[in-house]
């Protein structure tokens, strides 16, 4: 038997267990209640525009606009970060409640109009990212003495910006702006591609590849997709692969239409791997049949060159001639005064580009204006020796007749900011025209000329050309009509008719393409509506009446279901039979006509040709637009920046092209120092010394100025 006086009641052990678990969950409840206190709810708002970091296991309050940290008050004071928030300009300027009052004028009226304007700091780095990106700036701009001074003068809230940043926000620009291009491919049903092939003076190749497609509002548009690195050596194998990535990458794959290159071998042999790659995925149109372009005029350029063979001696004695007189100011000044006691009018020397006919024309055509200042130049200079005789300048003058029509059809062709596949088929039909004309003229050189010319010109557009000739078609002012009457003039009788009947033969096959992928489309819309009804009529017989739908959407799911009578014409037959008289005989038509305009308004009238007519017209018959791109790239890496990654070409060329598309604005000419410095590194060196020694007489230009 224990001892009673010690022995303890369960009950009571109970209770005194009890007390100690109420006292130490009231001082835990205590303890919290005291590191609320501690950790009390920051009210000043200062901390709007404050953060606390820590910083060696103490935290310190840091300034989110500089991130410039401050020491840690024991008092938590906040005096310190207001002070220096009202010294931050940057800070002022965003807070201020009375805006700024902005003054603007109008040009026409004369009238003012005041608004008020707030500076947006978040805003400044974009936009000094697209002024590098289409001005072609360096990074290196942004901290220009004088620049910031300048932009200091205009806002006191200016901050400067780094290289580093300047390429940071170019490269976010770009990032953004690949994002919307992705975004609105996704809504066009072909695409067309040219590309081209260029080498840097970091003596790295590059391939541009270019996407031209019209969007939903009719209008055409041109992307630089690719500006990407390609080591050599350049074989059809690699470039097609290079193709298929860029392709992949952007994911328009099964999206291409057409690929326009020029005559090179390699790119023979690329479009066909491509060609047979896209058959088998069965996303091209005719089997292919308008799959390869080539460039018109790249074409062009091989047939007036193989021509002016005949005359290279008179040529290359002006162009000579041309170069001895502007490499010396004062020979300048003593041929000028001639021109003027002759009271010619005032024109000027052109110095031309040999690989660029058209520069050799213009060089030819500005020189027969002063074929009489040649010789008296030549007796007061006895050093001048390239005076060419009576006979020559009359040789060049017929020849200049001649290349006058090219020039002109090289002109259309070379646009990229309008539709120039309906268009090519009547040039060709002109320079087929004046070749016929000129073989038949009375001087052997101009017949062995025509005759040089005429067997290119059978060469490359002696068999049909479809792509050229259905989106003659396809211009309302043509039709079939200028087919009927331009093949049996650039083709012999038998072959003539032949290729009309091919012409037909395709277009028609094409049309029921379109035709078979639109009822496809309509068929499962129409199943989409049965399903919608179905469920409407489910859910109207519970009586919630929230999937009911109006009567407007019932009748157009009826129409649809109903309406499947085919007419008796196809929109094809029906467009080909109209007139187009009203179009040929209206006065000024040809001017203000807009093919896109046209198909634009007759959409709804046309609905599966005008698809149709979308994708054709959109084809770029010539590699001009990604060849542009290559004198953007000998000013963005020229021998100063010639360290730049290939990533960052990529960045600066692509970018610059989708910015001037964000604003709506057109390449800008570039200042013809840049200019002519690209071109005398590519082409002609002896015109670095001509130009270094024009400086200084502010003849910065390929012509000298009388």
């Amino acid at each position: 038997m224990g001892d009673p006086v010690n022995e303890v009641h369960p009950v009571e052990e109970y209770e005194n267990e009890n007390s100690i678990g109420i006292s130490l969950n009231a001082s835990i409840e205590l303890q919290t209640v005291a590191n609320e206190r501690k950790k009390r709810k920051r009210t000043s708002d200062v901390w709007n525009d404050s953060v606390e970091v820590d910083r060696d296991e103490v935290k310190q309050p840091q300034c989110k606009w500089c991130k410039t940290l401050f020491k840690a008050s024991r008092s938590s004071s906040t005096t310190t970060l207001r002070r220096h928030l009202l010294t931050y300009l940057p800070y002022m300027g965003s807070k201020k409640k009375q805006k700024v009052l902005a003054v603007e004028s109008k040009e026409v009226d004369g009238n003012f109009t005041v608004s008020n304007f707030t500076y947006d700091r978040g805003r400044v780095p974009e936009l000094a990212a697209h002024m590098i990106l289409y001005h072609e700036y360096p990074f290196s701009m942004m901290e220009h003495v004088v620049f910031n001074k300048f932009m200091s003068a205009n806002t006191p809230y200016w901050e400067k910006m780094s290289r580093a940043l300047a390429k940071k926000e170019c490269m976010r620009t770009y990032e953004n702006e690949k994002a919307k291009l992705r975004t609105l491919l996704k809504h066009v049903n072909k695409v067309h591609i040219t590309t081209d092939m260029w080498t840097s003076c970091q003596k790295l190749s590059y391939m541009v590849v270019t996407v031209h497609f019209i969007d939903a509002d009719w209008h055409l548009q041109r992307r630089v997709f690719n500006f990407c690195n390609v080591p050599p050596p350049h074989t059809g194998l690699l470039i097609a692969d290079a193709l298929e990535k860029c392709f992949q990458t952007w994911g328009i794959e099964n999206k291409i239409s057409s690929i326009t290159v020029d005559n090179a071998s390699s790119n023979d042999v690329a479009i066909r791997i491509l060609k047979e790659d896209f058959r088998l995925k069965r996303t091209l149109t005719v089997g292919g049949k308008l799959f390869h372009v080539r460039c018109c005029a790249h074409i062009t350029n091989l047939l007036v060159q193989y021509g002016l063979g005949e005359i290279r001696d008179i040529v290359d004695c002006v162009r000579d001639g041309i170069k001895y007189l502007v490499a010396l100011e004062n020979r300048l000044k003593q041929f000028s005064e001639i021109a003027k006691q002759l009271q010619l009018p005032s024109k000027k020397l052109i110095l031309d580009v040999p690989t660029r006919w058209n520069s050799t024309y213009l060089m030819l055509d500005a020189a027969i204006q002063f074929k009489e200042v040649f010789p008296r130049y030549g007796d007061r200079d006895r050093c001048f020796e390239w005076v060419p005789t009576v006979e020559e300048w009359g040789q060049v003058e017929n020849v200049c007749q001649l290349l006058a029509i090219f020039n002109e059809v090289t002109n259309i062709v070379s646009g990229s900011d309008y539709p120039i596949a309906n268009l090519f088929l009547s040039e060709v039909w002109r320079m087929k025209d004046i070749l016929g004309k000129k073989s038949r003229d009375e001087n052997e050189y101009m017949k062995s000329m025509v005759r040089k010319m005429s067997a290119k010109f059978d060469k490359y557009w002696g068999e049909c050309n479809l792509l050229m000739s259905i989106a003659a078609v396809l211009n309302p002012r043509f039709k079939m009509v200028l087919i009927q009457f331009c093949f049996p003039l650039i083709y012999h009788m038998p072959d003539a008719a032949k290729n009309i009947d091919h012409v037909s033969q395709v277009l028609h096959e094409l049309y029921h393409e379109y035709v078979h992928e639109y009822n496809s489309t309509l068929e499962a819309q129409r199943e989409q509506d049965n399903a919608r009804m179905n469920v409407s009529g489910s859910s109207s017989s519970v009586g919630t009446g929230r999937s009911m739908q109006s009567g407007q959407s019932l009748f157009k799911s009826f129409v649809r279901s109903v309406d499947t009578v085919q007419p008796s014409k196809s929109e094809l037959d029906n467009y080909l039979e109209e007139s187009i008289y009203i179009y040929i005989c209206e006065e000024g038509s040809d001017a203000s006509f807009d093919a896109l305009d046209w198909w634009k308004t007759n959409s709804l009238k046309f609905r599966t040709l005008s698809k149709l007519a979308r994708d054709i017209l959109a084809t770029p018959i010539t590699t001009v637009s990604s060849e542009s791109t290559f004198s953007a790239g000998g000013r963005v890496i020229d021998p100063h920046r010639a360290s730049l990654s290939t990533e960052t070409v990529q960045m600066l060329l692509c970018g610059s092209d989708w910015v001037r598309a964000l604003y709506g604005l057109k390449r800008s000419s570039s200042n013809s120092v840049s200019k002519l410095r690209f071109s005398c590194h590519s082409h002609r060196p002896i015109q670095t010394q001509i130009l270094f020694k024009l400086s200084m007489f502010n003849l910065w230009s390929f012509w000298a100025v009388f």
